[in-house]
């Protein structure tokens, strides 16, 4: 039986399920039969398969009697929903917690600034059709590490001129034809200093500006505020690579594949929005093996679990205020910034967990209620990576667990709420204008109207806290290749450049304005001078910070420096 990856990945491989065993499935389009190494020892992870109330084993039965009790009993409630499962029926949850009076969540950890800022400028953040990076000629993949996270593209890379922007040299950058080795936080200048470089050869699309986007005028006077040396110096690349970079993007069909690094910063929408207005000025939105791909909005029209409540932006979160915190589906202990106080606040709250492991959070929690796995439920997968959707059914029973819908259903019956439907017409809700393709669903491709929607140029940015007045390494928290976030195999250590004299297995204290935390050392000659490593899923959140970005309430993860002692 066919089913779907749930994790949180570019790639949503679809899967065969057969005598107990994850296999890929060899006929689909993208993923071609190949699992990642997170599938194929996703059993090697063992399930919640008991309910626990104060670390005792009860039934399923007493642990919903004990819910039902401590929802009554409370006046705030906060409902935290992770995406530790991107299936659509994650979110049925919001039904009773929104009638509940519950407090949401608003804004992400992961990609929402990014998202704001590709509105800002096209409207709309479409998925990029794989066709289109197929026909391209030069892909750029910019602060994104496809070995890593999106594995299954790399074949559609085969064949083109491959230019890497990452301040890490990592085993893609090491085989491409180009890598820009840039300074964190400079991705906004990068994107300004080639525009200025095409402006400069007039070789900039005028039918398309002319037509189709708007304030151009103020985006020439923007790119020009930008000064050629003191602009590289702060890249940390030489201007003549910048300006090869700008030829290549002239003479070549472009494909530009954006990832989560860039955005990880306060100004985190104006970078993408700085390297889409640079895609624009190409007309690279209507040329044929062109494009800009992000983590594209798998958002449906009239979404059955949209609801109204009550929300406070996830990465800010104070857990300590609130009577009962029900988390759903993640680890916050672990992944939410400035760890020490999220760890503190749900020990005062009374925590409930509803999810697959015994992590972190479920270690701290008063009440534990294991959550079904993909395999043991009904959904459905979109990719944000590409353009196919996969159906998820029930292939196994589980009686010691609950589906979030079954969940939903348990609780509003308890609570004498009304509206939920039966869960296949939601299921239903997400088909309706998909298109079939062979054996396989994918979403219609939709092209941008810019004559109805003009682009938007970016003409301005707020003004930041100069980054040449803060002291300190730049912190990069890039995704493990065998882990995602808190789940499944962690790199634990803190990698450093060569030049920061550590040796492999130092012990050092990493400090920043937020925290610290002791942790071991691995020397990465791949690094810049400038720049330290700690992947999702260390302990690097006790020195992140706790803000988030100018217009998602987005985490910054990497807007902070840090500095190093040797314990």
């Amino acid at each position: 039986m066919k089913t779907a990856c749930p994790l949180d990945c570019y790639d949503a491989c679809s899967v065969v399920y057969e005598e107990g065993k994850l296999k890929g499935d060899k006929n689909h389009p993208f993923t071609q039969g190949h699992l990642c190494y997170k599938l194929n020892h996703y059993f090697d992870y063992p399930q919640l398969d008991k309910a626990y109330f104060e670390g005792e084993e009860v039934s399923l039965e007493k642990a919903l009697d004990i819910l039902e009790e401590r929802l009554k009993a409370s006046e705030e409630i906060l409902h935290f929903r992770g995406s530790g499962n991107v299936g659509k029926m994650q979110a049925v949850t919001d039904l009773f917690f929104s009638q509940l009076g519950a407090t949401l969540t608003t804004g992400s950890l992961c990609d929402l600034a990014g998202q704001i800022g590709i509105k800002k400028g096209r409207g709309k953040n479409l998925i990029l059709p794989l066709e289109e990076i197929k026909k391209s000629e030069l892909v750029i993949v910019w602060g994104r590490n496809i070995g890593y996270t999106n594995h299954h593209l790399l074949p559609f890379l085969e064949g083109k001129i491959l230019v890497v922007i990452d301040p890490i040299k990592t085993n893609l950058a090491k085989n491409a034809s180009f890598h820009l080795q840039i300074a964190p936080r400079s991705d906004l200048e990068l994107a300004s200093m080639l525009a200025r470089f095409i402006y400069m050869q007039n070789r900039e699309d005028e039918q398309f500006i002319e037509e189709k986007t708007r304030y151009f005028e103020f985006y020439e006077d923007f790119i020009k505020s930008f000064r050629m040396v003191p602009t590289s110096q702060k890249i940390g690349v030489d201007i003549l690579d910048i300006a090869t970079l700008a030829e290549l993007m002239m003479e070549h069909k472009t494909v530009i594949l954006v990832g989560n690094g860039v955005q990880k910063y306060s100004h985190g929408a104006e970078v993408l929005w700085a390297i889409d207005s640079l895609a624009a000025m190409l007309g690279l939105f209507e040329k044929e093996g062109c494009g800009v791909s992000f983590l594209g909005d798998t958002s449906i029209e009239n979404d059955p679990f949209k609801v109204e409540a009550k929300r406070v932006p996830k990465p800010l979160v104070n857990f300590g205020d609130y009577d009962l915190c029900f988390i759903q589906a993640s680890n916050p202990a672990i992944t939410l910034p400035n760890s020490k106080r999220v760890i503190e606040g749900l020990k005062k709250s009374f925590t409930v967990v509803f999810g697959l492991y015994n992590d972190e959070t479920a270690q701290l929690a008063n009440l534990i209620i294991p959550a079904k796995n993909f395999l043991q439920k009904e959904d459905i997968r979109f990719s944000y990576g590409h353009e196919f959707v996969e159906l998820m059914p029930k292939l196994k029973d589980n009686p010691n667990a609950l589906s979030e819908y079954e969940l939903t259903k348990e609780l509003m019956e308890r609570f004498g709420f009304k509206g939920l439907k039966e869960e296949k017409e939601y299921i239903s809700s997400f088909t309706k204008g998909l298109v079939k393709k062979g054996d396989y669903y994918t979403l219609p491709i939709e092209k941008y109207n810019f004559k109805q929607e003009p682009f938007t140029f970016i003409e301005e940015i707020e003004e930041t806290e100069e980054e040449e007045e803060k002291k300190g390494y730049f912190l990069i928290t890039p995704k493990p290749k065998n882990g995602i976030n808190s789940q499944f195999k962690r790199d634990p250590f803190l990698y450093v450049p060569v030049s920061s004299g550590f040796k492999n297995k130092d012990k050092v204290v990493v400090k920043s304005e937020w925290g610290e935390i002791e942790m071991e050392v691995r020397v990465l000659a791949e690094l810049r001078d400038d720049c330290v490593l700690a992947y999702s899923g260390s302990l690097i959140n006790f020195v992140t910070p706790l803000e988030v970005d100018s217009f998602a309430n987005n985490a910054i993860f990497q807007e902070v420096r840090v500095t190093l002692t040797k314990e």
